[in-house]
């Protein structure tokens, strides 16, 4: 099933754990210094580095890219070192994560009461999911390195339903 970025709710519903996928627009590459830091601004009150709102954030740290690339490889980080990050940012209207492993409970439970979804990529597959990525920026935090966020522009990335938007998940 293609699905197009940012999501929009009647594609989120559609959605089921176990579900194959590719994602193809804009998606945001974000891992746990990034997270922190946004924590810190919406505690702040300020705005974040880019429109959250039906936004999906990949938890990547792609390597540098070689010359004439978009970018390195960029396979998915563990999710779970997310989990504390992650429900201010679905309170704000992130509606979609892609990474690798299990979710805690809590998040689970506030992916369902926001009607977001999660999705798996691959872990290993780094060289092929950047094949996906098209267009890469860094938009914010850039002194983090492999972690600064990145807007990435995106065609056919292969990922999986894994918890869906009813808190239906293919780890239970």
């Amino acid at each position: 099933m293609k699905i197009s970025c940012p999501l929009n709710e009647k594609d989120i519903r559609k959605l089921k754990a176990g579900d194959e996928i590719s994602l193809s627009g804009t998606i945001y590459a974000a891992r746990d210094s990034a997270h922190k830091r946004f924590i810190e601004l919406i505690d702040r009150g300020e705005q974040l580095p880019f429109d959250i709102k039906d936004a999906v954030i990949y938890y990547v740290g792609p390597t540098p890219a070689r010359p004439g690339q978009i970018i390195g490889s960029a396979g998915p980080t563990t999710s779970s070192r997310m989990d504390e990050y992650t429900i201010p940012l679905l309170e704000k209207g992130l509606k979609g994560m892609v990474g690798k492993g299990s979710r805690g409970e809590k998040v689970v439970g506030a992916i369902k009461k926001n009607k977001a979804v999660y999705f798996l990529a691959v872990g290993g597959a780094g060289a092929l999911i950047s094949q996906s990525i098209k267009k890469s920026e860094i938009i914010a935090f850039p002194e983090l390195g492999a972690e600064a966020v990145m807007k990435l522009q995106v065609k056919n990335l292969p990922c999986f339903v894994a918890i869906d938007s009813n808190g239906e998940s293919i780890f239970r």
